[in-house]
């Protein structure tokens, strides 16, 4: 394979991933929307959404995968088409989250609406955020701006953790409130792991374009830092 083909393959595998993230970001939208109007015809279209980024997943890996062993790429190469297999991954299980939030939203047809005191679209909004940022990092190989959406998620973390306590609480107090204090504490967790696929996307991004491991550092500069203290030991 020459240089040149090498090269094109390598821009046609980044575009199929591109149009499964923008499958995967739609479907997240989705949902919450279907959540907040508890409108099924859009759960019936996060169903389909589904199907779809399920096959591009498969046409992807076997892509990278192909290139891999038709050629023997190096160094930033290399790390590109690993990457593209994780973020391909990561990609699949939002949309797997995704599916989840509409099948909490049909489980709920039937329930009462009731006014519960969480704000799952600004943490929807913020665990959309963050997957919007992390593709645009990929876009744009950009290691800062994948870096910062790593500081993102502790924010959704600390938003997940208010919201088991708050509907523990109203499940505790409020028995009539259960079924949709639960169905709300089960779309918040799937925002949760959202968040958790954004934020691993990011640290591939990183590994990609600065050839470091962030995972379990939190930072850049932590990896750096580790990798200093590795060589003076």
């Amino acid at each position: 394979m020459t240089r040149i083909r090498f090269q094109l393959s390598l821009d046609d595998l980044k575009e199929k991933l591109l149009v499964m993230a923008g499958l995967a970001e739609q479907a997240i939208q989705r949902s919450i929307e279907a959540y907040r109007v508890r409108d099924l015809s859009i759960c019936d279209l996060v169903s389909r959404s589904e199907l779809a980024i399920n096959r591009l997943e498969r046409e992807i890996d076997q892509a990278a995968l192909d290139l891999l062993a038709m050629e023997q790429p190096m160094a930033i190469d290399l790390r590109f088409v690993l990457a593209v297999i994780k973020i391909n991954a990561d990609l699949e299980r939002v949309g797997d989250s995704a599916k989840s939030i509409s099948d909490r939203v049909r489980t709920m047809e039937s329930m009462v609406v009731a006014e519960l005191p969480v704000d799952i679209p600004r943490m929807a909004s913020l665990a959309s955020d963050m997957v919007r940022r992390s593709l645009q990092s990929f876009i744009e190989a950009d290691a800062e701006m994948a870096e910062s959406v790593l500081k993102m998620d502790d924010a959704v973390d600390g938003m997940n953790r208010a919201a088991h306590v708050t509907l523990a609480h109203v499940m505790g107090t409020e028995g009539h409130l259960a079924p949709q204090a639960l169905n709300a504490l089960m779309v918040c967790r799937s925002l949760e792991r959202v968040a958790d696929h954004a934020t691993n996307i990011a640290e591939d991004v990183i590994f990609w374009v600065k050839g470091a491991d962030v995972r379990h550092l939190g930072s850049l500069e932590s990896a750096n830092g580790a990798k200093q203290r590795g060589k003076a030991s």
